[in-house]
C-alpha cells in the first residue's frame, strides 16, 4: 500500500526534521556532558546536569520517538517497504535500538541531576552520560548516511517480492 503524493511528502518532511532535530539535540546534550565533565565551577557543572535532564525529556525523546514513528510510516507506505531493503531495514533497528537505549538511560539521567542538585559528584555516570550520547551520535550519523547513499541491496523477502511481482506481469 503506497501513500498519496502529497502525504508521503509530508510524512517525509516531518521524519527528515524530527531526524536531523534529534541528532541536532544529541550533540547539544553531549556537549552539555562534556562541558561538565571539564567544569571547575560546581554550580556551573550542577546547572549542566540539570539542563541534560531537561533536554533528554523535552526535546530527545520526542524527536526520537517520532523520528520512528514517521520512519516506520514511510517505510509501510512507499515502495522501498520495511522489509524489501537491507538499509531500510538497518535504519529502522538502529532507530529502534537508539530509542529503547534513550530510554533505558532516561533514569540515569535523572539520577545524575538529582544528584547534581545534592551536590554528590558521580563522575563514573556523569562519563557514562556522555559514552551514551557519543555512542547516540554515532548511530544518528549512521542512519543518516544510509538514507543519502541508500546502499544496495534487497533482503530475501525483497528479493522474493520483487521477482515474483516481475513473474506476474504480462
Amino acid at each position: 500500500m503506497t501513500m498519496p503524493p502529497a502525504l508521503r511528502k509530508f510524512t517525509l518532511v516531518v521524519h527528515v526534521i524530527s531526524s536531523v532535530s534529534s541528532l541536532g539535540a544529541v550533540a547539544c546534550f553531549l556537549a552539555l556532558g562534556l562541558v561538565g565533565l571539564g567544569s571547575v565551577d560546581a554550580q556551573t557543572a550542577r546547572s549542566l546536569y540539570i539542563a541534560m535532564d531537561a533536554v533528554a525529556r523535552i526535546v530527545i525523546v520526542p524527536l526520537v520517538l517520532a523520528s520512528l514513528l514517521t520512519g516506520l510510516v514511510q517505510a509501510l507506505g512507499t515502495v522501498w517497504g520495511l522489509f524489501r531493503h537491507y538499509w531500510v531495514l538497518a535504519k529502522f533497528l538502529l532507530t529502534v535500538l537508539t530509542a529503547v537505549v534513550l530510554l533505558l538511560q532516561l533514569d540515569l539521567v535523572g539520577y545524575v541531576a538529582a544528584a547534581a542538585a545534592k551536590k554528590a559528584d558521580l563522575l563514573g555516570l556523569r562519563s557514562s552520560l556522555v559514552f551514551h550520547a557519543a555512542g547516540g551520535i554515532v548511530v544518528l550519523i549512521t542512519t543518516t548516511v544510509l538514507s543519502i547513499y541508500k546502499p544496495r541491496g534487497l533482503t530475501r523477502y525483497g528479493w522474493r517480492k520483487q521477482h515474483g511481482q516481475l513473474a506476474n506481469r504480462p
